[in-house]
């Protein structure tokens, strides 16, 4: 382990920012932990189905808060890409050779995952299984994956996108809820709103790339302050949900499509996130510390792609027990239900980490023994942690 420690530390750039790396790991942490705390799976009448908590105990909507940290993946992802395009073309990379690459390391796992569970899928089906069981476990799986293809969209985009202020995208979640929620407008106007809603972190991202937004700390203030007061007006006087993720029978959902209260919300976290880069920084100078966050980077997408899964299996193989599990198979609708979901939660965790053993490959690919421990932003197929 120490040897590993040192190898990464002394592979490390010195000018690499490790504190944009421990925000994407945290980012990461926060969606995982976000799902297994607010997604239950319970059998009624021999058919499994997922339910929130968040629909039987309302005074959890401050998890919410804490765990739903897309907007700080984004606000990392246009950061990273902003550089790597700028990189890309003083290398004379043409734009088709830097997209295909970002592509292959961003879908590549993506196949494993769902070929795996398509022969899950048809292997239940055949078997007896039930098609509401079925369709709520791959629901499961494969919802999570529409925030890829925004991401992948915003990616693809970059040349323009880094170039965009942040308030075009913010102007056009605006006026479409005004429209929406203040003229009655279709629902469907709202879907504008995922590729603009996530723009604006990401179009912030690759303002911060170009200017070095946290060389001046007022701006992470404003953004923090200004971002949570208005969310606040927006949920006390506008008539927006407190939960920043969707709850079932819920009359509007800030998430699926974004809302304005949720893109406010990300600018609150876009803020609180400039404003740890330098703790995060000093902290991350312990090579130790340092090496933990690289080796998460790694297998970032391993981890969000299989989490669901991890969980899934866990609670599948609870079933052998002949009992309802409580935390595992019971109804989530008390503090009791709550503290036990805690107690599981390592137990995920162990199962996420037999997930990663098998699938990491399809993220990190076949390292040889040339291979580098930090990419260092120079085309090589070889690497063993991918840089920003």
């Amino acid at each position: 382990m120490r040897d590993l420690v040192r190898r990464i530390e002394a592979a490390t750039p010195p000018d690499r920012d490790r504190g944009v790396d421990a925000l994407r790991a945290l980012a990461i942490l926060g969606v995982v932990l976000g799902h297994w705390l607010v997604t239950a799976l319970v059998s009624d009448s021999g058919t499994v189905r997922g339910i929130s908590p968040l629909h039987y105990i309302p005074h959890l909507t401050p998890v919410s808060w804490v765990f739903q940290t897309l907007a700080v993946f984004f606000l990392v992802g246009g950061y990273v890409g902003a550089r790597s395009h700028a990189r890309a073309r003083a290398r004379g990379a043409t734009y088709r050779q830097w997209i295909g690459a970002r592509m292959g390391r961003l879908f590549r796992p993506v196949a494993a995952v769902l070929t795996l569970w398509a022969v899950v899928a048809g292997t239940m089906l055949t078997s007896g299984a039930g098609f509401g069981t079925v369709h709520a476990l791959c629901k499961l799986v494969v919802s999570p994956l529409w925030f890829l293809l925004v991401f992948a969209v915003l990616t693809a985009t970059t040349p323009v996108t880094a170039r965009l202020h942040p308030l075009w995208p913010l102007a056009v979640v605006l006026a479409v809820d005004v429209f929406r929620f203040g003229f009655d407008g279709p629902e469907p106007l709202g879907w504008f709103n995922v590729a603009a809603g996530w723009m604006v972190p990401y179009c912030l991202g690759a303002l911060w790339a170009r200017r070095g937004l946290p060389r001046r700390p007022a701006t992470g203030r404003w953004l923090l302050v200004g971002g949570a007061a208005t969310t606040c007006g927006l949920v006390l006087f506008a008539g927006y949900p407190a939960s920043m993720v969707g709850v079932p029978g819920a009359r509007i959902s800030n998430l699926n499509p974004p809302t304005l209260a949720a893109v406010t919300f990300g600018l609150a976290q876009s803020g609180a996130a400039l404003l740890l880069l330098g703790p995060l920084r000093r902290v991350l100078r312990r090579p130790a510390v340092w090496a933990a966050v690289a080796l998460a980077n790694l297998s970032a997408m391993t981890v969000f792609l299989w989490h669901q899964t991890a969980m899934i299996a866990v609670t599948a193989l609870g079933l052998l027990t002949g009992s309802a599990l409580p935390g595992l198979h019971t109804v989530p609708d008390g503090t009791g239900w709550v503290f036990a979901r805690l107690a599981w939660l390592p137990v995920f965790a162990v199962a996420l980490l037999v997930c990663w053993a098998a699938f990491r490959t399809y993220e990190q690919g076949r390292p040889r023994r040339d291979s580098r421990v930090v990419r260092e932003g120079r085309p090589a197929r070889e690497t063993v942690v991918r840089g920003a």
